[in-house]
C-alpha cells in the first residue's frame, strides 16, 4: 500500500494544483479575438441555466499498481461558471481524478484563474478547431500551461490539453449529443501520462435534468 500511495502522489498533486490556487480579482487578459471565442463558447446553448447528469467514469491504471476504480456521480452545471462533478464514493488513491473533471470547468470560470490567448488553429478528427492557451495569473511551478480546442463552427469544446513542468501531460477529449433543445456533454476519454503515473479515464452521461433549482456552493 505504501508503493501505491508514492506512485499515486505525483498524480494527487498534479490534478489538485489548479484547483488549490485562489481565484484572483483581476481583470482576464485577452486578445479581443480570444475574447471573442470565449463569448461565444459561453453563449452555446443560452436558455440552458442550469443542469444536473449522473455520469459513470471506468479508470484503468497502465502501470503499477494496475488499479481499475469504477467511480458514479452526478454532474451540475449552473449558468455563468459553475461546473462540478461530485462523486458518491471516492477512494483515497484515486482522489486526484476527481479534479481531472473538475478542471475542464467553463469558459467564464477560466475568466477568473487563466490568461487566455489565441495560440492557433488546429485539425483534429478532420475538424477545423481554434486553439486557445491559458496560463495561471497565479504563477504555477507544476503546471505551465494548458491548450482549449474549440470547434470552429459550433464553439463547443472538443478536447484540453494540460502540460506539467515536470514534463508531464494530461489530456481530455469530449463527446456531445443533442438533448431536447441543447447540446449536451455525452462522454469523456481522459490520457494522464506524468512521472510515475499513466492511466486512462472513461466518462459517461445519463440523461440531463435541465434548467432545474440547484444549490451550489453547498450541497447541489
Amino acid at each position: 500500500m505504501v508503493a501505491q500511495s508514492i506512485k499515486l502522489i505525483s498524480l494527487v498533486a498534479a490534478l489538485s494544483v489548479m484547483g488549490a490556487m485562489p481565484a484572483p480579482s483581476l481583470v482576464s487578459v485577452m486578445s479581443p479575438d480570444a475574447a471573442a471565442v470565449v463569448d461565444r463558447m459561453a453563449d452555446r446553448n443560452p436558455t440552458l441555466q442550469s443542469y444536473r447528469t449522473r455520469v459513470h467514469v471506468d479508470i484503468r491504471m497502465l502501470n503499477f499498481p494496475f488499479l481499475a476504480p469504477k467511480l458514479d456521480g452526478t454532474s451540475y452545471y449552473k449558468r455563468p461558471d459553475t461546473y462540478v462533478v461530485v462523486f458518491d464514493r471516492m477512494p483515497g488513491y484515486a482522489r486526484g481524478f476527481q479534479r481531472l473533471f473538475d478542471d475542464v470547468g467553463s469558459p467564464r470560470a477560466w475568466e477568473k484563474t487563466e490568461n487566455i490567448s489565441l495560440a492557433g488553429t488546429a485539425v483534429i478528427g478532420g475538424r477545423p478547431m481554434i486553439v486557445l492557451r491559458l496560463t495561471k495569473k497565479i504563477h504555477s511551478d507544476i503546471l505551465d500551461h494548458t491548450l482549449a480546442y474549440v470547434d470552429a463552427a459550433s464553439y463547443a469544446l472538443m478536447r484540453m490539453e494540460w502540460y506539467y513542468t515536470s514534463g508531464g501531460k494530461i489530456s481530455m477529449a469530449q463527446q456531445y449529443r443533442s438533448e431536447g433543445a441543447y447540446s449536451v456533454l455525452s462522454q469523456q476519454h481522459g490520457v494522464i501520462d506524468i512521472p510515475h503515473v499513466r492511466a486512462v479515464a472513461d466518462a459517461t452521461y445519463g440523461a440531463y435534468e435541465t434548467n432545474v433549482p440547484l444549490r451550489l456552493g453547498t450541497t447541489p
